[in-house]
């Protein structure tokens, strides 16, 4: 451990129903002020936690200490920093909708203890993650901020350290009347936060990772931290936090290409127990008009299933009154997803099936905004 910060391990305590415990970061000499901004770490594991395995050279998953360990500037911060840590980090990849169901259990059983929450996490399943979360947390009032980075954060050369440090600022940051500044799930990579909803990562190697084409950035970090309040979304009531769990996990991706015959999708549309698809069509939302591609989708429309038709581009919406190849899904009971990105489209189905809601009131509800996710 390193010598500037040490592990206070007698006040551990277990958060019931996850898998893992609450810790607390505190310096050398023991003080922590209490007017200090309080944030909570929500450590799932991703590369800014890997470590290379010295048998196979791959990275793997390594547990909080290590990642640290090679943040002293942290105690430069004077935050109160405690931090939660999954029994055994993952890459993203791994992720599925239990692990979202402890990311927000953790939230809500410590929300009214912290300021803010930051959640280190892998970028491959990242903005599925944040799209879910957007929607399980209803009524949240406080930042949820999710980064990673793209190398280790024990390597030389890294955006770890500077993901980390500036995503807990972003989550102690108030306004000019004390109030969170951010108080919705969103994304901190490099120069930018995001929506959470409205992102997705769209380079494999770049540290700039993360992109929300069709909505603007919340804030550019740069010399300083620039927030555009004019696009910072605020609940719409004064209720308090409810935390919705149990995502319907099924729902599928159903993407269009030159070739997809009408049996393929009759096939996948009678899947056992399917209730949604996301078709990923192309352009503004458009897709063969051949009779059989068409009666296929409406065949699933006419059993129940919801079809929402989301556009294979990273920028621009499905407007099915622009071409009439659009029009013919519109026709069939495919539902337009407008600017919905895949990742809030495919988590945003599993959360209103996943509250019970009956086949309409899914589909009213997948074409009405409900935490920013899209465009009314």
């Amino acid at each position: 451990m390193n010598e500037m910060i040490a592990t206070v391990t007698q006040e551990e305590q277990f958060v019931e129903g996850c898998t893992g415990t609450i810790s607390k970061l505190m310096r050398p000499d023991g003080s922590l002020a209490a007017d200090s901004p309080r944030i909570l770490i929500i450590y799932t594991g991703g590369t800014i936690g890997m470590t290379e395995n010295p048998s196979t050279h791959c990275l793997e998953p390594y547990k909080f200490d290590y990642l640290i360990q090679n943040v002293p500037k942290l105690r430069r911060l004077f935050y109160n920093i405690d931090y939660f840590q999954f029994e055994e980090p993952l890459d993203s990849s791994a992720i599925n909708p239990t692990h979202w169901d402890i990311m927000a259990k953790t939230i809500e059983e410590n929300y009214g203890d912290y300021d803010g929450f930051v959640i280190l996490h892998g970028t491959d399943t990242m903005a599925y993650t944040a799209s879910a979360l957007s929607f399980m947390l209803e009524n949240l009032r406080k930042p949820v901020v999710i980064t990673g980075s793209q190398l280790p954060i024990g390597e030389v050369r890294t955006d770890g350290e500077e993901n980390l440090i500036t995503a807990l600022q972003v989550a102690a940051a108030n306004d000019d009347k004390g109030a969170p500044m951010i108080q919705e799930v969103c994304i901190l990579f490099e120069n930018y936060l995001w929506r959470g909803n409205r992102s997705t990562k769209y380079s494999a190697d770049n540290f700039n990772a993360f992109k929300s084409n069709n909505f603007p950035r919340l804030a550019k970090i740069g010399l300083g931290i620039s927030f555009r309040n004019d696009v910072l979304w605020r609940p719409r009531s004064n209720a308090p936090l409810t935390v919705h769990y149990g995502l319907d996990q099924n729902v599928v991706y159903l993407s269009l290409f030159p070739g997809l015959s009408a049996g393929s999708i009759r096939h996948i549309l009678n899947t056992p127990g399917l209730k949604g698809v996301i078709l990923k069509t192309y352009g503004a939302g458009n897709a063969p008009t051949d009779r059989a591609f068409v009666e296929a989708l409406r065949e699933g429309v006419d059993r129940g299933i919801v079809i929402v038709n989301v556009t294979q581009c990273h920028n621009g919406m499905v407007d099915t009154s622009r071409y009439e190849t659009g029009n013919s899904l519109r026709m069939a009971g495919v539902i337009p997803g407008r600017d919905l990105t895949s990742e809030a489209a495919i988590t945003k189905l599993m959360f209103l099936f996943g509250q019970g809601y009956k086949t309409e009131d899914v589909k009213r509800l997948m074409v009405t905004p409900l935490v920013g996710e899209m465009h009314p």
